[in-house]
Order: structure tokens, then sequence, then C-alpha cells
């Protein structure tokens, strides 16, 4: 897949196919609607600025989940310099219509997976919620599909244990 800045359609159409993923993915990563969404305009963005740096070797798909990745990542290191993060604060995913309509389930995930160590975090999110493979992850990430691996395994582990205080049964 090649793309050019002149190609204002063809973005267009990236834009549509992968908008709702990419905020799914900063939502996710820093828990919060209205920063999810300038993450994922700054990474949309970010790739319309540097299409011609992209690889066409390598999937499109993961070199923005890549950018969006990062531009969490220094969002959340901003955030951490001037306030300390809070994740017992209630999950505004939508409009209230919307957010009425989660299951509690949801909402006890989203929390627990906020407790988790970001190196954990993530990987399982790509992998759960993105169904990115070990190597796309390992991709997004810039670790070893070995890496990947492992932290899926102990992720997974701590989730459960965090699920299981929450009152879910094994």
């Amino acid at each position: 897949m090649k793309f050019s800045k002149d190609d204002r359609k063809a973005f267009e159409r990236i834009v549509d196919k992968y908008e709702k993923t990419i905020f799914n993915i900063a939502f996710r990563i820093v828990n919060d609607y209205e920063d999810a969404m300038d993450i994922t305009q700054t990474a949309f963005m970010k790739a319309y600025e540097n299409i011609d740096s992209y690889n066409p070797s390598h999937k499109f798909f993961s070199w923005l989940y890549k950018i969006t990745v990062n531009e969490s990542l220094n969002h959340l290191n901003k955030k951490k310099r001037t306030e300390k993060l809070d994740n017992n604060v209630a999950i505004n995913l939508e409009s209230p219509e919307e957010y009425t309509a989660h299951s509690e389930i949801s909402r006890r995930l989203q929390y627990a997976l906020m407790k988790l160590k970001f190196d954990y975090r993530i990987v399982l999110i790509l992998r759960h919620f993105n169904s990115l493979s070990y190597r796309e992850i390992g991709d997004v990430l810039d670790i070893p599909e070995k890496t990947v691996k492992s932290r899926l395994f102990t992720g997974r582990q701590l989730l459960r244990d965090i699920l299981i205080k929450q009152g879910y049964k094994q």
C-alpha cells in the first residue's frame, strides 16, 4: 500500500476505516474519553504528515498503531508530570445514554485493566481488544515476540487475580 500527502481521499478512507480502533486503543491506555479523542486526532495528523516515511513493506495498520501507542504514552508522561493519575475515576466512554448501556462487567474489566502495570495492560489490550498477533504487538511496541508472550501470560494472571478480588469466580 503506497500513499502520498496528495491523495487526501485515500487518507480519508484510512481514517474512516481505523478511527474507532485507534480511539479504542488510546482510550484503553489513557482511560479518558476526551484525551483519547485528542490522541486519535493527533495520531492521524502525524500519520498524514509523515506518510512519506511509511515503509510499505510493513503493515500500515501496525505503523498507525505504533503512532497511537507513542502518542498515548507521551500523553500519560505529560499528565504524570502535571497531576497524579486517578484510576478510581468513573469511566466516561461515550454519551450518557451510551454509557449507561455498558455492562457492569465491562466497567469492572476496565477498572481491573487500569490497575495493571502499563507493560502488561498494553499487551492485553492489543491482543484481546484489538486482535493483534504476537508479531504485530512486538512490532508496535518494539519488543521481541518472546517478551510479548511473557507479558501476556503474566498480565492475564494478574488480571485474573484482580478480578477474583473483585468477586468474580474462576
